[in-house]
């Protein structure tokens, strides 16, 4: 290691050869024959051999910070970022532990607007550019669409979760939605996207994927992966593809336990793998791992985070991936069941992983890789190796030229009028219709007037939009209908004080739309549907969550899937109740009958249609 001083200027200076290198050529970064890249790879390696121990260990992490400036967070930012990280803010938290990377949450406060985003992701690079070694931050985020994974909420253009652009089935749609999410991630400086999912979800029970899965067929799956990661791509974003070796089908959630996935491995190339092999062959930067164990795979039942035959034998040496591996957080439990926090860093490097991300106490991890080296259990060509995949993707994004974003731009760029056209555009293709008994839908404004609303309300991913019964009653309003809301409190189940409310609401009205997420056999959901389809008025079911509720609802007129609650996607589903949209959704998984799920009610590309 060579521990010569590297001035900012020369190494600003090295790493704009390194991309002008990759810039002259028509062919991508990570692209390239061996050749090229051992060209475009000499000054990136100057980088790294100028780098201390430590700010190579640095290199290997990204994690969370409080607040919503780099410098001079609020109060409660500067407790909690010192209670949990022994910083006061980002600018601290860089100059510490030299990170490679930050990813920015909501539930972190450091979201506020997308002006506000790109400033305090310009202000993180300052500071990381202005260290002994000015290496740029990757700065990364979870947005995945729809309405579980999705951080940066209005005015920032809203696209349908995968499950919804899994029923519309348009390779080219998701392309656009990746792109426009990419150009609007990149405006705000944001060059890392943890999405898309490539996790095929044929388990109904799962309670991690779900929607957030394109659907349960591996082929159709494949083909929209790799349509959105070329999105995303194309405008200058990273793409994260997750989570590997496959997470579709589990009935544990690995944020709270090592989930045990029991395919064969034939079972596991033919229905986990082809996502993943398309995701590679598109040119995916980067591969999420999962905190799950494969018996088939490794026999040792260490979660495939820490598991070299999973992510070097299989993912690196059979299908051939050279790019990133990332990690899923560390803080997991799925990850942390078997090892204590100082042992996971060091197994997830010796497994073959590149960047360890959010782990649950920084400092534990940091020091645990850099004693490691100390000691030799990992060597530094073996954080080289992981740190020069990391550098490979921050020159192709461009941070090695210019690690700020113009600032001005973010305005026009992000939420602007044809990215929110082109979206509405989108989402209309993806409602399906399930059930349409005697023709209820579409609602006729004159002859079924008056609507009551009623149902679940989930919370959120961000703050910034209505609850779904408003969006429906107001939508329905809106077309000429007259709807009375009745809402579930945010988050929670319906009451049997609210169940007779809804009852007693339901005379005199012509119809009722009652919105359903994702119920199961216990659920008072059941009661409300049950006693408001024993009223005689006609009862339709929104199922705003997975498609799976129709199985558990008897005797409903209609029931259709809008696979998310976003304000977009409810007012769609909406308009397709009132007749102003078709139906073009088609189901991406199958149903089964809840009395006997070896039987299927509605199979892979149901959808009704309203008759001319």
């Amino acid at each position: 290691m060579n521990d010569q001083h590297l001035s900012r200027r020369t190494l600003l200076t090295a790493t704009a050869v390194a991309t002008a290198a990759v810039t002259a050529g028509a062919t991508p970064a990570l692209a390239r024959t061996p050749q090229q890249r051992a060209i475009s790879d000499r000054p990136l390696k100057q980088i790294i051999d100028r780098m201390t121990l430590e700010e190579k260990v640095g290199q290997l992490f990204s994690t969370y910070v409080f607040g919503s400036s780099a410098t001079d967070p609020a109060e409660r930012d500067v407790n909690d970022n010192l209670s949990l990280l022994g910083v006061r803010s980002a600018a601290e938290l860089v100059a510490k532990y030299h990170l490679g990377g930050i990813i920015y949450f909501g539930w972190s406060r450091n979201i506020v607007s997308p002006r506000q985003l790109g400033e305090m992701s310009n202000a993180i690079q300052t500071v990381a550019t202005a260290q002994r070694s000015p290496v740029p931050v990757l700065l990364s985020i979870d947005q995945e669409q729809g309405s579980i994974v999705q951080r940066l909420g209005p005015p920032a253009t809203q696209f349908p979760g995968a499950m919804a652009m899994g029923a519309g089935g348009s390779r080219r749609d998701a392309r656009t939605a990746g792109r426009i999410s990419g150009l609007e991630l990149a405006a705000t400086g944001v060059y890392q996207n943890y999405a898309p999912v490539a996790d095929v979800n044929i388990n109904p029970a799962n309670p991690v994927i779900g929607i957030r899965s394109f659907g349960s067929d591996p082929n159709t799956a494949a083909a929209l992966v790799a349509a959105q990661l070329t999105g995303y791509q194309s405008a200058g974003v990273s793409s994260c593809v997750k989570h590997f070796p496959g997470h579709g089908d589990t009935g544990t959630d690995s944020h709270s336990d090592l989930p045990l996935i029991t395919h064969t491995r034939e079972e596991w190339n033919r229905l986990d793998a082809p996502p993943f092999r398309a995701a590679i062959a598109a040119g995916v930067d980067s591969i999420m791992t999962a905190h799950i164990q494969i018996p088939a795979l490794d026999p040792s039942n260490d979660p495939a985070t820490l598991s070299r035959p999973i992510i070097t034998g299989i993912l690196r040496e059979q299908l051939g991936f050279d790019g990133l591996i990332v990690t899923d957080a560390l803080n997991m439990r799925g990850v942390r069941v078997k090892y204590g926090d100082e042992r996971i860093p060091v197994l997830a490097l010796k497994a073959g992983v590149d960047q360890l991300l959010f782990p649950q106490n920084l400092a534990v991890a940091w020091n645990a890789v850099r004693d490691a080296v100390r000691n030799g259990e990992l060597t530094e060509a073996r954080l080289d190796e992981s740190i020069l995949r990391l550098l490979r993707i921050k020159q192709k994004v461009g941070l090695l030229k210019d690690p700020l974003i113009d600032v001005g731009r973010i305005d026009r760029v992000v939420g602007n009028r044809r990215h929110l056209a082109l979206a509405e555009e989108i989402t209309e293709k993806t409602t399906t219709l399930l059930v349409n008994r005697n023709n209820t839908l579409p609602l006729h404004r004159r002859r079924q007037k008056n609507v009551l609303v009623v149902g679940a309300n989930p919370p959120r991913p961000n703050d910034t939009e209505s609850w779904t019964t408003e969006v429906i009653a107001s939508t329905l309003n809106g077309l000429g209908f007259t709807a009375t809301e009745l809402p579930t409190p945010r988050g929670e189940a319906p009451t049997a004080a609210l169940i007779d409310q809804a009852v007693a609401a339901a005379s005199g009205k012509d119809a009722i739309v009652v919105a359903t997420q994702n119920v199961s056999a216990t659920s008072t959901q059941r009661t409300l549907v049950a006693r408001l389809v024993a009223t005689g008025v006609p009862v339709v079911a929104l199922h705003i969550g997975n498609p799976y509720d129709i199985a558990r609802l008897d005797g409903v007129a209609a029931a259709l899937a809008s696979y998310g609650w976003t304000g977009n996607e409810v007012r769609s589903a909406t308009r397709v109740i009132a007749g102003r949209v078709e139906p073009e959704g088609r189901l991406p998984v199958p149903i089964q009958r809840a009395d006997d799920p070896s039987r299927v009610l509605f199979p892979v590309g149901h959808g009704l249609e309203y008759d001319d």
